[in-house]
C-alpha cells in the first residue's frame, strides 16, 4: 500500500499536527495536485487505548455531514499497522490561534464566525450527529478566514427518544448537564459550547475560568459569569439565553437563528446536495484490513436495472417497513411497485411532490431528489434530503425507491402515500391494446387488482402511523 513518502496515490508531505496515537501530514492527490491532510492512527495504540469505538465513531459521523463549514473526510484506508483518514486541508489553522493573538475579534467578524458555527452545528444536528466537544482547538479557519469545524471523536449519533450519557468535552466549554452525570440531549449540550464560543470571540477571555475544576463546574453549573462592559444589551440577551443552566429554557438553534442580533448580515450556508448513497462499511474496514494493499472500498454507482433475483429481494411489489422502523443512522426507505414506463413514474414522481409542497431536483435519469420550498422570511433550515429512484424491471414495470435520511417524517409518509395513490390509479394505466389475447387482458386486469389491494393495505397501515 505505502512506499516511502506515498499512500496509494497521496504524496504525503511535511507533519501539521500530533497528538498521542495520531499525526496529520499534509499531503498531495498525485492525480489532480489537490492538497489533502491525512490523520495517520498507529492501529496499535489505538487498540491497546481502547479508542476503536472513538475513531470508528469520528469516521462515521464525517461520513453523514457533507457542509461548506465542516471538514470534508474524503477516503479512508486501514492497512495492517494505521489507519488512514483522507480529509479536506484547512491551510488557515485553529481559531483558537486567531484569538490568542487577536484577543478579542470585532462584533462584526465575531458574529460572522459564529453565523458559520450554527449554521454547520445546525446542519449537523439535522442529519442526528452530536459534536460534544465543540471549542475553538477543533474550529479550523481557511485561507479566507471562514469557518470548519473538525475533530468528530466525541460526537454521538442520538436517536430521537434516548439522552446521552457520557460525560465528555473539554471542562471549559462543558455543558451543566454534562456535569450532573444524568442524561442529556446533545443539542442543547452542543448549544451551551457554541455559547461559550460567542462569549469568547466578543470579549477576549472565557465566561467560566478557574483553575481548581471544582470551583469551574460550580461556576458553570450555576451559570456564574460577568459579561465585560462594552457588551450591547442584544449581546447580553442572547449570551443569558444560551447560557442557560436548564437544557429545557436554554435557547434552541432555530430560536437562535431568529435573533435579531444573529440576524445582522446573516447569509446562511446550506449543506451540499450529494448524489452518492452513504455507505458505512469502512468504519469497520478499517480496523479489519489483513493486508498492506486494503483500501476504502469505493461506492457502486446505483444501476437503472435490477434482475429478476434482486426483485425476489424486495419482498414481492414493495417494501414499507421505513414507514414503520426508525432505521439506523436516521435511515428510511420505502420501495414501491409502479406498472408504468419509467418515464411515465417519474411525471408520478413529481406529482406526488408538488401535492405535498415538494420541489423536484433531476439528479440523472432516473433518479431525482424532493426539497421544501423555501420560507419566505429567511432561508429553511430542515435540510430535507428525500430521494426517489426509479428502477427499470421491465418495460411496462419499475420499482421505485424512496429514502430519507434528515426531515420531517411526515413530509415523507405524505409523500409515499400521495405517489402510492397515483401509481395505483386504474384510469391512468396503459392497458392492452384492443384485439389482444384473453390471456394478456386477464393479466393487466390481476396486476391492476393486486396493486389496488397493495394501495388499501398501505392506506389502512398509515391510519395507525404516528411520526416521531
Amino acid at each position: 500500500m505505502g512506499h516511502g513518502n506515498n499512500i496509494g496515490k497521496y504524496q504525503l508531505g511535511r507533519t501539521i499536527g500530533e497528538g498521542t496515537f495520531a499525526k496529520v501530514k499534509l499531503a498531495v492527490d498525485s492525480t489532480d495536485g489537490r492538497p489533502l491532510a491525512i490523520k495517520i492512527m498507529d492501529k496499535n495504540k489505538v487498540m491497546q487505548r481502547h479508542l476503536k469505538d472513538q475513531v470508528q465513531r469520528e469516521i462515521r459521523a464525517m461520513k453523514l455531514v457533507h457542509h461548506p463549514g465542516i471538514v470534508r473526510i474524503h477516503e479512508v484506508i486501514g492497512t495492517k499497522t494505521k489507519i488512514y483518514m483522507v480529509m479536506e486541508y484547512v491551510p488557515g489553522g485553529q481559531l483558537a490561534d486567531k484569538l490568542s493573538y487577536a484577543k478579542k475579534l470585532r462584533e462584526s467578524e465575531a458574529r460572522r464566525i459564529f453565523h458559520q458555527l450554527i449554521d454547520a452545528v445546525d446542519y449537523c444536528h439535522n442529519r442526528g450527529v452530536y459534536h460534544r466537544d465543540l471549542k475553538p482547538e477543533n474550529l479550523l479557519l481557511d485561507g479566507k478566514g471562514n469557518l470548519k469545524v473538525s475533530d468528530f471523536g466525541l460526537s454521538a449519533l442520538q436517536k430521537t427518544e434516548s439522552l446521552l450519557t457520557t460525560t465528555c468535552g473539554s471542562p471549559y466549554y462543558i455543558a451543566p448537564e454534562l456535569i450532573a452525570n444524568k442524561g442529556y440531549e446533545g443539542a442543547a449540550a452542543d448549544v451551551w459550547s457554541c455559547g461559550v464560543i460567542l462569549f469568547e470571540l466578543l470579549s477576549g477571555y472565557l465566561p467560566f475560568d478557574e483553575r481548581s475544576l471544582i470551583m469551574l463546574y460550580k461556576k458553570i453549573s450555576a451559570a456564574d459569569y460577568t459579561c465585560p462592559q462594552w457588551f450591547t444589551e442584544s449581546q447580553k440577551k442572547l449570551i443569558s439565553r444560551i447560557l442557560d443552566p436548564n437544557p429545557r429554557k436554554r435557547i434552541t438553534l432555530p430560536e437562535i437563528l431568529e435573533d435579531e442580533w444573529f440576524q445582522i448580515d446573516y447569509v446562511p450556508s446550506c449543506g451540499y446536495e450529494c448524489d452518492e448513497k452513504i455507505f458505512l462499511d469502512d468504519v469497520n474496514a478499517a480496523f479489519n484490513a489483513d493486508e498492506d494493499n486494503t483500501s476504502e472500498t469505493e461506492t457502486p454507482k446505483s444501476s437503472s436495472f435490477v434482475n429478476a433475483f434482486q426483485l425476489i429481494a424486495m419482498s414481492h411489489d414493495l417494501d414499507l417497513s421505513g414507514l414503520f422502523e426508525e432505521q439506523e443512522h436516521r435511515k428510511q426507505k420505502t420501495r414501491l411497485v409502479s406498472k408504468y414506463t419509467v418515464n411515465e413514474t417519474i411525471r408520478k414522481i413529481e406529482a406526488a411532490a408538488m401535492d405535498v409542497g415538494l420541489s423536484v431536483e433531476r439528479m440523472n435519469n432516473f433518479k431525482m431528489k424532493m426539497h421544501q420550498k423555501p420560507n419566505m422570511k429567511r432561508y429553511t433550515r430542515s435540510y430535507y434530503d428525500l430521494s426517489a429512484e426509479v428502477i427499470e424491471v421491465a418495460p411496462m414495470n419499475c420499482v421505485v425507491e424512496i429514502s430519507k435520511s434528515v426531515g420531517e417524517t411526515r413530509l415523507y409518509k405524505e409523500f409515499c402515500k400521495s405517489l402510492l395513490s397515483l401509481l395505483t390509479k386504474i384510469s391512468d394505466v396503459s392497458l392492452q391494446k384492443e384485439g389482444s389475447e384473453k390471456s394478456s387482458n386477464n393479466r393487466s386486469t390481476q396486476e391492476i387488482s393486486s396493486c389496488e389491494e397493495q394501495n388499501e393495505n398501505v392506506t389502512n397501515g398509515l391510519q395507525g402511523y404516528s411520526s416521531s
